[in-house]
């Protein structure tokens, strides 16, 4: 994909990060978008990586199965709490670190029930 064509959708308000097609993309601090060609892993992943990525999986499985209500609750939760984070960031931070005790804290300063 061309740097014009790339910036343009940044323009537009995509965020563009990550793969896309041939390229890895992202934006610097100065908020530059930066692409260069993708480079394939040299080794398989290991078995720490591949229980991550599985922990990841069910979190996003999981978020996705609970009710829109429950999801409403984490993204208000992050809104009241003035935090740099989504609701969804939240419940993966939840669900991935095991820190109950932070959603707890959230949940008891904004006031609002945390599944």
């Amino acid at each position: 994909m061309a740097k014009v064509g790339l910036e343009i959708l940044a323009m537009l308000g995509f965020n563009c990060t990550g793969d896309l097609g041939p390229w890895t993309l992202y934006t610097s601090a100065r908020h530059q978008l930066v692409f260069y060609p993708r480079v394939p892993a040299l080794n398989p992943p290991t078995t720490q990586q591949l229980s991550q990525r599985a922990a990841w999986t069910a979190a996003a499985t999981a978020w996705r199965a609970l009710t829109p209500a429950q999801r409403a609750a984490y993204e208000l939760a992050s809104k009241r709490g003035s935090l740099k984070a989504t609701g969804y960031n939240l419940w993966l931070f939840g669900q991935v670190t095991d820190r109950r005790d932070v959603i707890d804290t959230i949940s008891r300063q904004t006031g609002i029930p945390l599944a």
